[in-house]
C-alpha cells in the first residue's frame, strides 16, 4: 500500500534527471513464497542536467533491500540511505555499475501495479510508476535504457516466460526449473517494461511489412480461451497495415506479442513488443461476445499497436505530457475504426463519450487542462480529458492543416524525435514547421481547462441575399483558472435551403479565433437553415436559439450524418426539458406532435443508414440530461424519461413490431457492418416494446433470449427482462449464470445487467451479489461491472432520495482503499459531481466525501480526488 501525503508535483518544476541509466540487466527468480530481483544498472551522469548532484536517488516501494554493490564493491548499510520510498547512494562516480538485490511478494500485490500474480500467472503493469515496485530505479519516462531480462520459474507451473524484445537464450536451471533471457534493442522508459510467466497457449501468425520484413505475431491466452482469438489476430494485422498506409509507420521488432490477463486495472498496456491486455479486449466468439465487444477488440488492439510509434518510439518527457501519447493515439485509433467500419456511427460514438462524461469532468471540481500544471497521484490523470479531449485537439489540428500538411507534420515529428522523450510543444512545433501555419494561439487548448461555449446568431438579409453568422466564445471558470483567453476554434458549417440542399461548398470551416467574430456569405437566394459544428469539428458547447421545428427539419434533412444525430439529441433534450418543467409545476405531461412524427419518420425510413438509425432512435443518457441542467433532480428526470419512452412505445406499437421483424438477421452470426447495424436497430426497438412491461413484451423478450444464436441478442433480451418483475426474470438470469459460470468475461455481463436494472430494490440486489461466489472484490473487471454498473450505469437508482447509493459507494471505496486505490479512485467519480444536484442530495454526497477523507491511511489516489471534489 503506498500511502499518503504525497507531495504535489508541478510541471514548472521539471528538471532533467541528474543521472541517466543506459543499460539494465534484470534477473527475476519467481518462487512461491518470495521473488528475488537482481538488477545491474549502467549509470552515467547526465551532462544536460540543470542541477548537479553526486547522490544517486532510486525510487522503490514494497520491497526488502538485500544488498547494494557499486563497481564491484559491496556497500555497508552506513554507505547508503533507504526509506519506504527511495534508496539514496551518495558520492557516486560519474560512470558506474550499480547492482541491487531485493525481495518482493507479487502474490500479495492487490494493487496490480508492478509485478503481481493473477490466478496462476505472473504479469506486470508498470505505467505510470509500477516499476519502482519491482526494483529500485529512476522510473521517470525521460530515463531510457536498453533492457536485458532473465526470468527463472518452475517448468510445470510456468512453461511460458516472456519479456520485451527478442528471445536470446533459454534453458534449464535444474530438473524442475528453467529460464529465458530477453533483450530489447531499443532504449525505453521503465513504464514500458513487461514480463509474463504462466501456463499459456500460443496462437501464431505473421505479417509482412511494407519493406518486406517478416514479423511473427504471437497471441498468448489461457487454455480455455484458445478458440476465442481469431478476431484479435485479424484486428492486429489490419492495424499494422493501416498504420503503414495512413502514417508510413512500420513495426520495428521481429516479433509482436499479446498476452490476455483476467485481472488488469486498465484496458491494455502498450509495453514495447509485449502488450498485456485485459482479456475482455482480446477474446471474442459469437456466443460469448457482443457486437460491442467485437468492436472493443478492434479498437483496443489498434490503440495499443499504434502506441508503438506514438508513445514508444517517441515517448513523453514527463507525465504532464501524457496526452502527447494518449490523445494522439486515441485519435489514430478513431481514424482506424472509421476506416475499417466506414460507418457514420464511429464519430457519434466518440462524441457521446465527450458529451456524457468528459464535459461533466470539465464542468466539475476535477476539471484540468489537456496538459495539466500539477498532480499529486499520476494514476488519477488517466482521464477523459487527457484521452478523449486530447484526441479532439489532434482532430482540430487535422481540420486546420488539412490531410496533406497534417501528414507532413506527423512525418516530421516521428523522424525528428525518434528515440526521444518529448513534449506537446515539440509535437505542435513539428506540425507548425511542416505546414507553415502559426499554431501559437492554438496551443491554448493544451493549457486552458474547461469546455468553451460558442453562442451562434444567424441573420439573413433578403435584399442583399446575404447570410451572416455571428460567433461569440466564452470558457467558464475552472478550479484555479478564472481568466480565460479566446481559443482558436474551427467551426464547420453548412447552409440548407427548404429542400435540404447544401448552399455552401462541402467542408466549409469558419475559424473563430477572437472573442467575437461575424462571417458573411453572399449569393444566398433564400433564408437558409444553419447546420453548425458539422461532424463535431471542435469540443465545444453550442448555444443556438432554435425551435423543435428547426431540429425536426435538420433531423430529416441535414446532409451531415453527425448533425442529423445531433439535431435528434437536441430535439429530445428540448422535449425532455419541457417535461421536466411540467413535472416541477405539476402540469399534465404531453408530447408535441412534431416529436412523435419525427420518431415515426425515423423508425420507418428505409433509406437511412441502419447504424445511424439505431443512434437516431436512442435518447440522451441520464448523465447527458443532468449535464444540461443547472441543478438536477434525478427523480424528475426519471419521470420525464419514462413518460417519453412509454408514450413512444404506445404511439408506435404496430410500427415497432413491424420494424422489429424487418431487422432480423437470419442465418449464422456474422460480425460485419450490415448485421451489427441490423441487430443494433432491432434491439433498440425491443427496448421500446419492453418498456410497456406487458405480457406480450415479456413473451417477446423470452422468445428472443431462447432463440438467440449470439451474445448480442441474448444480452439485449436479458437486460430488458432484468427491469421487469416477473418469474421469467429470475429463471433466465439463473439459466444464463449456470450456462456461463466458467467464463469470467460473460459473468461480468451478468453482474452489470443486474446492477443496471430499473428496480426499486436494485441496491439490495447489488449488495447480495457482492457475496456471490462469482464476484471477487479484488478483480477490477468485477468491480467495474457490479459497482460501476450501479453507481455510473444506473444513475437514477444510485441517486436514491435517501442517500443509500452514496453511502454504499463510500463504503466500497473505503474498503478498496487498502486493496486497489487506483480502481477505488475511478469508482469514486459519481460522488465528485455533487454540485450538480439539489441541496438535500448535495449535503448527503458531501457527507460521504468527508467520511472518505477521514479514513486513516487514505491512499494518495483517493486523497487527491476527495480534496479536489470538496
Amino acid at each position: 500500500m503506498h500511502t499518503h501525503n504525497k507531495q504535489v508535483v508541478y510541471l514548472k518544476d521539471y528538471t532533467p534527471p541528474p543521472y541517466l541509466i543506459t543499460d539494465v540487466e534484470l534477473d527475476i527468480d519467481l518462487q512461491d513464497d518470495v521473488t528475488t530481483v537482481k538488477s545491474r544498472l549502467s549509470v552515467t551522469k547526465n551532462l544536460n542536467a540543470q542541477v548537479s548532484s553526486d547522490d544517486l536517488v532510486l525510487w522503490g516501494e514494497n520491497q526488502t533491500l538485500k544488498s547494494v554493490v557499486v563497481d564491484g564493491k559491496q556497500l555497508s548499510a552506513k554507505e547508503y540511505t533507504c526509506d519506504p520510498r527511495s534508496l539514496t547512494i551518495p558520492n557516486i562516480p560519474k560512470d558506474c555499475i550499480v547492482e541491487i538485490v531485493t525481495k518482493i511478494k507479487p502474490q500479495d500485490n492487490t494493487e496490480l501495479s508492478g509485478l503481481y500474480r493473477s490466478a496462476k500467472m505472473y504479469c506486470t503493469q508498470c505505467e505510470a510508476e509500477g516499476f519502482r515496485r519491482i526494483t529500485y530505479y529512476v522510473d521517470r519516462p525521460d530515463v531510457m535504457a536498453r533492457f536485458t531480462v532473465t526470468i527463472h520459474a518452475d517448468k510445470v507451473l510456468y512453461p511460458v516466460l516472456l519479456s520485451n524484445g527478442n528471445l536470446v537464450a533459454q534453458g534449464s536451471d535444474s530438473e524442475t526449473r528453467h529460464f529465458a533471457t530477453w533483450r530489447d534493442p531499443f532504449p525505453k522508459p521503465s513504464y514500458l517494461f513487461a514480463m509474463v510467466a504462466g501456463d499459456l497457449v500460443l496462437i501464431e501468425d505473421h505479417f509482412n511489412t511494407m519493406s518486406g520484413r517478416l514479423v511473427k505475431l504471437k497471441l498468448y491466452v489461457e487454455r480455455a480461451n484458445f478458440t476465442q482469438t481469431a478476431h484479435a489476430m485479424a484486428a492486429l494485422k489490419k492495424a499494422m497495415a493501416w498504420d503503414e498506409e495512413a502514417y508510413g509507420r512500420e513495426y520495428d521488432l521481429d516479433m509482436y506479442m499479446i498476452v490476455a490477463v483476467n485481472d488488469f486495472n486498465m484496458g491494455a498496456m502498450e509495453n514495447k513488443g509485449l502488450n498485456i491486455f485485459n482479456a475482455q479486449y482480446v477474446l471474442a466468439s459469437p456466443d460469448t461476445a457482443t457486437d460491442t465487444d467485437y468492436q472493443g477488440v478492434d479498437i483496443v488492439i489498434g490503440h495499443e499497436y499504434f502506441h508503438n510509434w506514438s508513445g514508444n518510439r517517441v515517448t513523453c518527457r514527463d507525465w504532464f505530457q501524457l496526452s502527447l501519447k494518449e490523445g494522439f493515439t486515441v485519435f489514430r485509433e478513431q481514424q482506424f475504426t472509421q476506416y475499417i467500419t466506414q460507418s457514420p456511427v464511429c464519430r457519434i460514438d466518440d462524441v457521446r463519450v465527450l458529451l456524457t462524461s468528459q464535459f461533466a469532468e470539465d464542468s466539475g471540481p476535477l476539471a484540468h487542462s489537456v496538459r495539466p500544471d500539477s498532480y499529486m497521484e499520476i494514476n488519477n490523470f488517466y482521464t477523459l480529458t487527457i484521452y478523449e479531449k486530447g484526441a479532439e485537439v489532434i482532430r482540430m489540428l487535422l481540420t486546420i492543416l488539412g490531410p496533406e500538411k497534417f501528414r507532413a507534420g506527423t512525418d516530421l515529428y516521428f523522424s525528428r524525435h525518434d528515440g526521444q522523450a518529448v513534449t506537446t510543444d515539440d509535437f505542435v512545433a513539428a506540425l507548425q514547421e511542416a505546414s507553415g501555419i502559426d499554431l501559437t494561439q492554438f496551443k491554448l487548448w493544451y493549457t486552458q481547462a474547461g469546455t468553451p461555449e460558442v453562442t451562434v446568431i444567424g441573420d439573413y438579409e433578403p435584399n442583399k441575399k446575404q447570410y451572416q453568422v455571428r460567433l461569440i466564445q466564452n470558457t467558464p471558470k475552472t478550479p484555479g483558472q478564472d481568466e480565460k483567453l479566446p481559443l482558436y476554434i474551427p467551426i464547420a458549417v453548412g447552409l440548407l435551403d427548404d429542400n435540404g440542399k447544401d448552399l455552401l461548398p462541402p467542408n466549409t470551416v469558419l475559424t473563430l479565433n477572437a472573442t467575437e467574430q461575424t462571417f458573411t456569405f453572399d449569393n444566398i437566394p433564400v433564408k437558409p437553415k444553419l447546420s453548425v459544428l458539422r461532424n463535431f469539428s471542435a469540443p465545444v458547447r453550442i448555444k443556438y436559439e432554435a425551435t423543435p421545428e428547426y431540429y425536426a427539419f435538420m433531423l430529416a434533412h441535414d446532409t451531415d450524418d453527425f448533425n442529423r444525430w445531433f439535431a435528434a439529441q437536441k430535439l429530445y433534450l428540448y422535449v425532455i426539458g419541457d417535461l421536466i418543467n411540467s413535472v416541477n409545476q405539476s402540469r399534465e405531461l404531453v408530447l408535441p406532435q412534431i416529436f412523435m412524427d419525427s420518431m415515426r419518420e425515423v423508425l420507418l425510413d428505409q433509406k437511412v443508414n441502419v447504424s445511424l438509425k439505431a443512434c437516431l432512435l436512442t435518447f440522451p443518457s441520464t448523465q447527458q440530461i443532468i449535464d444540461t441542467l443547472e441543478l438536477a433532480d434525478p427523480d424528475v428526470i426519471y419521470t420525464a424519461k419514462w413518460f417519453i419512452v412509454t408514450s413512444v412505445a404506445k404511439f408506435l406499437d404496430a410500427d415497432l413490431l413491424k420494424m422489429y421483424t424487418v431487422y432480423q438477421t437470419p442465418g449464422a452470426y456474422k460480425y460485419d457492418a450490415h448485421d451489427a447495424s441490423f441487430r443494433a436497430c432491432k434491439n433498440i426497438i425491443l427496448s421500446f416494446i419492453a418498456s410497456t412491461k406487458s405480457s406480450a413484451a415479456i413473451e417477446l423478450l423470452v422468445e428472443q433470449y431462447q432463440s438467440a444464436n449470439n451474445m448480442t441478442d441474448s444480452i439485449a433480451a436479458l437486460a430488458n427482462l432484468a427491469s421487469i418483475m416477473c418469474p421469467q426474470r429470475e429463471q433466465l438470469l439463473e439459466h444464463f449464470h449456470s450456462k456461463w459460470s466458467n467464463n469470467p468475461l460473460v459473468i461480468n455481463k451478468w453482474l452489470a445487467i443486474q446492477a443496471q436494472a430499473d428496480l426499486d430494490d436494485v441496491l439490495a440486489r447489488v449488495q447480495a451479489l457482492q457475496k456471490h461466489p462469482s464476484f471477487d472484490f479484488k478483480n477490477p473487471n468485477n468491480l467495474r461491472a457490479l459497482i460501476g454498473g450501479y453507481c455510473v450505469g444506473n444513475p437514477i437508482r444510485f441517486h436514491a432520495v435517501d442517500g443509500s447509493g452514496y453511502k454504499f459507494l463510500a463504503d466500497t471505496v473505503i474498503n478498496l482503499n487498502s486493496i486497489n486505490p487506483s480502481v477505488a479512485a475511478r469508482l469514486l467519480t459519481p460522488l465528485t459531481q455533487w454540485r450538480k444536484f439539489s441541496s438535500n442530495r448535495q449535503a448527503m454526497m458531501r457527507k460521504e466525501l468527508e467520511r472518505i477523507k477521514q479514513t486513516s491511511n487514505l491512499s494518495s489516489d483517493l486523497q487527491e480526488i476527495v480534496t479536489k471534489a470538496l
